[in-house]
């Protein structure tokens, strides 16, 4: 199967997230991939980290979520969308998966709150997995895959031969810039990618915005625990690639006796 991951900018406006994800998902699409997944709260972008993004509208949601159906549609390929929410006045980060018919499968909440991100969300509650012709797949978002193993194990556990990570991970100020996947002067991050697939024998599959001196960036890695193939770093683009779901057996997450998460 071929899966996508759209390592895009980070956009200047709502709008501009959406007419961005509708670019990508044809370049994803023109690719020959069945999915497509964005960067962690793509639309509207990703509040903190000294981005001006306009209060939460849940309005401007709906018309934005329905425009990326559409697309979706037209397109027919499964995207998993990176949003935020508002449920009961709380506002959650979120991914959207939608159809490939462009019909709304579900949400996928951020149960893991990175601290930095106590006074912009509320934590989710529940996990859940889905489903895209053979392939059935989980989410986990930027902090909870990072730290929370137990978020991909979880996926695995019921049945997800690919876990896919939306993150938002910018260059901090004199921090490492990397060229190379998993240099072992950058942080753990990147090879926390690899031990995710290999400790739950799943695919990994992670997607960042792309940005200048970016420390991780859009990446797959196989169920043996090695790198499939990733996005240059800081390039805009369509990072496309093919899985065979049948190496993706999960015998390794189904062993774990301990707690999941």
């Amino acid at each position: 199967m071929r899966i996508a991951l759209a390592n895009v900018r980070y956009p200047s406006s709502g709008e501009e997230s959406v007419r961005l994800a509708v670019d990508a998902i044809a370049d994803a699409a023109s690719a020959g991939a069945s999915m497509v997944c964005f960067p962690e709260c793509y639309v509207p972008g990703y509040r903190g980290a000294g981005k001006a993004v306009p209060p939460p509208d849940p309005a401007f949601l709906e018309r934005a979520w329905s425009e990326v159906a559409r697309a979706a549609a037209q397109h027919r390929i499964t995207v998993i969308l990176g949003t935020e929410r508002v449920v009961a006045d709380r506002l959650l980060v979120s991914a959207l998966v939608i159809d490939a018919d462009g019909s709304l499968a579900g949400f996928q909440d951020k149960v893991q709150l990175d601290p930095s991100e106590d006074d912009l969300y509320t934590p989710g509650s529940a996990r859940r997995v889905f489903q895209a012709g053979p392939l059935t797949f989980g989410i986990t978002i930027c902090h909870e895959g990072w730290r929370y193993p137990e978020t991909v194990r979880w996926a695995a556990r019921h049945g997800a031969q690919v876990v896919f990570h939306q993150q938002f991970h910018e260059a901090s100020p004199g921090s490492f810039h990397p060229t190379t996947y998993g240099d072992p002067r950058n942080t753990f991050h990147e090879n926390a990618v690899l031990c995710r697939a290999a400790e739950n024998t799943c695919y990994f599959a992670t997607v960042n915005y792309a940005s200048a001196g970016t420390p991780t960036t859009s990446a797959i890695a196989t169920p043996d625990g090695t790198l499939l193939a990733f996005q240059p770093y800081g390039e805009e683009g369509v990072l496309v690639a093919d899985v065979d779901l049948d190496a993706a057996t999960g015998l390794l997450a189904r062993r774990c006796k301990a707690m999941e998460g």
